[in-house]
């Protein structure tokens, strides 16, 4: 295709404005390692909710997501679950607290509160950067597909889609390594400010040029439905019989049995808490254990604008493209719909402006990925294992060399991957796996040691790595249960046949993080000396604030959709639920979070 100067224009001017951004605050960010990936503790919890969520507005999740809810419709809202979106519910209303109160650089540094300073504790702080390191080259694998993808379609210069990834990754990796993460909080506000304007413009767009009548008559009945039955009953042979095979190949006919799996994985997924990357990383730069739960919360208001776009284009794409769907038979490429849309419906200046906004959707992921990988690798490698009385600036230098690192072997297995979806479904289904066991017991157990959780550590990442080699017919999603059950057998297995923890220690993390759980033995002890500690008898109220809050979350990603569907009713009815869910959690949760700290 061709773009018109204007919008080269605009797409050139925000990328050296980035870059010059990173310049600009390199000195502010380089003073030491706090400064440098936790922006020295001294941003507003709004701002770094904004920045968290602009992260997650990535460019090929937002490709993946077009796919789902073009093929699934309304039920596609169901299907972020998978991540789980809602684990930011857990965070907002307790978790994010507790992770808070530790003071600490890295999850992985955080790992030291709860198993202290023993071998065990040494073993268990490698496994998690281990799984950082492995988590943060997936991720970085599967924004290389998206953002080759995306930019081979608009830019005129016929350069491979592994061409465009390569330039892109090499200017946010410049702004990254010498700005930290002052340059990556900074730099997403502005791509969410840019992001939200170029959703909302893609709504407006299409709420006018779709009609209600084209829209039913492009879509199989139930497409509009949000329920669902034991089977997904969507027939598209006579529409665009490629999404039959879509549904057949994601295995998901059988909807009541996919999100019954789908919550079973995402409440442990949640329950276990952030795995070591750029969500943990927001945590521990909030200013107090309060403001790191207010920073959880924002972040599913800020994911609001995201779906403008993604229905927008999805209904663009079905009244006006399902032909060409239909043309490219069964090899067809639903992540194309998406640059497709952009292409034909948006004017000169506009387009420049999406362009700008979709490469900021791909930035915002990368960079804040980058800075959390970096982050593991110096502070608890090489600092840590190395050179633990370097000078800041050596530390600093160290982090330059990590990010470039980190960001080469991304792009290697990038060039490996097969499709955004296949990446993406690995990292929710299969990796979040092996995560998932000793990281839930780790905040429930007082039995569970170093030891346990390297070994649940070790075994669920190794599964995960082999179960698609051994077992390549086994989808992530019916492959997590599996890697469930190897990860926490060892981990148990490995705390009985091994020492507690030192009680110290664990006295020490049960006064400062108060969770609930199995932990009346270390409470007896440590009322021995001191009567004021009590037991969370929080957990029925937590309980209730998240089924409460997953409600108003699902809701407010239900507004854009049913408003951009022409579903009144139901538009208004998610409206008032988001209303009610609001004010209760404004009076069961936020008014009660001082006394609770």
């Amino acid at each position: 295709m061709s773009i018109h100067p204007i919008d080269i224009s605009i797409v050139v001017l925000y990328l050296v404005t980035v870059v010059i951004i990173g310049i600009y605050i390199s000195k502010r960010a380089s003073q030491n390692l706090d400064t440098y990936f936790l922006a020295g503790r001294s941003v507003p919890w709004y701002i770094l909710g904004i920045s968290n969520s602009s992260s997650m507005f990535d460019i090929t999740g937002t490709m993946w997501l077009v796919l789902m809810f073009l093929v699934y419709g309304v039920k596609g809202a169901w299907i972020p679950w998978i991540w789980p979106t809602f684990n930011q519910i857990f965070l907002m209303i307790y978790l994010s607290i507790w992770i808070r109160r530790s003071n600490v650089v890295t999850g992985s540094e955080w790992i030291t509160t709860r198993f202290g300073e023993g071998k065990g504790a040494e073993l268990s702080r490698i496994s998690v950067l281990l799984f950082a390191m492995i988590s943060v080259i997936g991720f970085l694998a599967y924004a290389f597909q998206g953002i080759g993808k995306f930019a081979s379609v608009f830019f005129p210069y016929n350069l491979a889609p592994e061409v465009y990834a390569l330039i892109f990754m090499g200017i946010t990796t410049i702004y990254v390594v010498i700005g930290g993460m002052y340059s990556v909080v900074f730099t997403d506000l502005i791509q969410f400010i840019l992001l939200t304007i170029v959703s909302i413009a893609i709504g407006i767009i299409a709420f006018i040029r779709v009609s209600p009548d084209a829209l039913y008559q492009s879509v199989p009945e139930g497409w509009f439905d949000l329920s669902f039955g034991w089977e997904l009953d969507l027939n598209w042979n006579e529409l665009i019989p490629a999404a039959n095979s879509q549904i057949t190949s994601d295995g998901w006919n059988l909807f009541t049995i996919f999100f019954m799996m789908m919550i079973f994985k995402g409440m442990l997924i949640s329950i276990a808490g952030p795995t070591p990357g750029y969500d943990m990383q927001r945590i521990l730069a909030s200013k107090t254990p309060k403001e790191a739960g207010l920073m959880s919360g924002i972040v599913s208001i800020c994911q609001i604008p995201r779906w403008f776009m993604i229905v927008g284009v999805t209904t663009l794409a079905l009244v006006f493209f399902s032909n060409d769907l239909i043309k490219m038979g069964d090899n067809v490429d639903f992540e194309l719909v998406l640059p497709w849309v952009i292409n034909e419906f948006l004017p000169v200046g506009l387009v420049g402006l999406v362009l700008a906004g979709m490469l900021a959707a791909f930035m915002s992921t990368f960079d804040s990925t980058v800075n959390a990988g970096a982050a593991y690798l110096v502070n608890d490698l090489y600092k840590r294992y190395i050179n633990p009385n370097a000078s800041s600036q050596i530390y600093i230098k160290a982090s330059y060399i990590s990010s470039f690192l980190i960001v080469g072997i991304g792009i290697i297995f990038g060039f490996m991957s097969e499709s955004v979806n296949s990446v993406t479904q690995w990292i929710v289904s299969g990796l979040f796996g092996g995560y998932t066991a000793p990281n839930i017991l780790k905040w429930h157990w007082w039995r569970f040691n170093g030891f346990g959780y390297f070994a649940g550590m070790v075994s669920g990442v190794t599964a995960a790595l082999l179960i698609p080699i051994l077992l390549p017919e086994l989808s992530p999603l019916n492959a997590f249960p599996l890697i469930l059950l190897i990860s926490g057998f060892a981990g148990v297995l490995g705390s009985l046949f091994t020492k507690p923890d030192n009680d110290k220690t664990l006295m020490e993390f049960y006064k400062n993080v108060r969770p609930w759980g199995f932990w009346k033995p270390i409470l007896k002890q440590i009322n021995l000396t001191d009567k004021t500690i009590e037991p969370n008898r929080n957990f029925l109220n937590d309980i209730l604030n998240i089924i409460i809050g997953m409600i108003w979350q699902i809701s407010m990603v239900l507004i854009p959709i049913y408003l951009l569907v022409y579903k009144y009713s139901a538009f208004f009815s998610s409206l008032i639920i988001a209303i009610i869910t609001t004010i209760f959690l404004k009076k069961n949760w936020y008014n009660k979070l001082d006394s609770e700290l």
